[in-house]
């Protein structure tokens, strides 16, 4: 028997019953048994999976699911992880990305704000909260992260956005489209919603980002903010955050002050 710890937050304990039937269609064929067990630091999906082919299981859930390093000494230097943005505010001059880091305490990597500034804001000097809600980089939020450093004694982790990252938001900045992020929904969930709420030709798209966190894409000229009120009536329990575009493009636009000439002696 082989227990996992499941690149996979939940955000109600009824997820952990859409998780099974979820792995329950992956596993189709297989033969073997997996069984949700819980959760680990109250978010991370855990799993037992036995029998014969249980190495076959691993191999799908590392290639469709991922896995978490919930060790520290389990992170290695310049590793590609993926993790999910805790509460912006407490970081001060560090994002604080939650990779699942437990032992031998809970562990968040650190993306430096001198970082963010380089390649979100052209270097301008902003603050990470202001940086933040320009970017709708929100709590929950998946973020896909290069480690540049490992402190086991100090339990520190510093981290960059991979360059893959870092092309997903400026792809979102370019397309002039706003994006409405749902975190703590399933497809299905979401799916059921637009339909019911008629918001097929307001939503062009869905872009999932985790099991639970998806991107619902506006068409041109939907204000993303407008339609919270609509879904988020029928998901109460799940939580939102609008990418603006036009919010972005206007911080880059701030004008620079006009150079000041030089006095003359007389």
């Amino acid at each position: 028997m082989t227990t996992l710890t499941l690149l996979i937050r939940i955000y109600n304990t009824q997820q952990l019953k859409q998780m099974d039937r979820t792995l329950g269609v992956l596993f189709e064929g297989l033969n073997m048994e997996a069984k949700v067990t819980g959760t680990l630091a109250g978010r991370w999906v855990q799993l037992e999976i036995s029998g014969e082919d249980e190495g076959i299981a691993t191999n799908l859930l590392a290639r469709e699911v991922g896995f978490c390093p919930t060790n520290l000494d389990g992170v290695k230097k310049f590793a590609a992880l993926k993790g999910f943005v805790t509460n912006t505010e407490k970081g001060g001059e560090e994002l604080l990305v939650d990779i699942g880091v437990s032992q031998p305490k809970i562990v968040h990597a650190a993306v430096s704000v001198n970082y963010l500034q380089t390649h979100l804001t052209g270097g301008k000097k902003l603050s990470l909260k202001k940086i933040c809600e320009t970017w709708g980089i929100s709590e929950n939020l998946p973020l896909n992260l290069k480690v540049l450093d490992v402190d086991l004694e100090g339990n520190r982790i510093e981290a960059e956005l991979q360059a893959t990252q870092i092309r997903r938001l400026l792809l979102w900045r370019d397309s002039l489209l706003d994006r409405l992020l749902v975190f703590g929904a399933s497809l299905h969930e979401i799916n059921m919603v637009i339909d019911q709420e008629e918001l097929n030709r307001d939503i062009i798209d869905i872009e999932p980002l985790g099991m639970f966190e998806h991107a619902l894409v506006c068409k041109l000229g939907t204000d993303g903010t407008g339609l919270i009120g609509r879904i988020g009536r029928r998901l109460r329990k799940a939580k939102f955050t609008v990418v603006n575009p036009k919010n972005i493009l206007a911080l880059a636009e701030t004008p620079q002050k006009p150079a000041t000439a030089a006095a003359t002696p007389s």
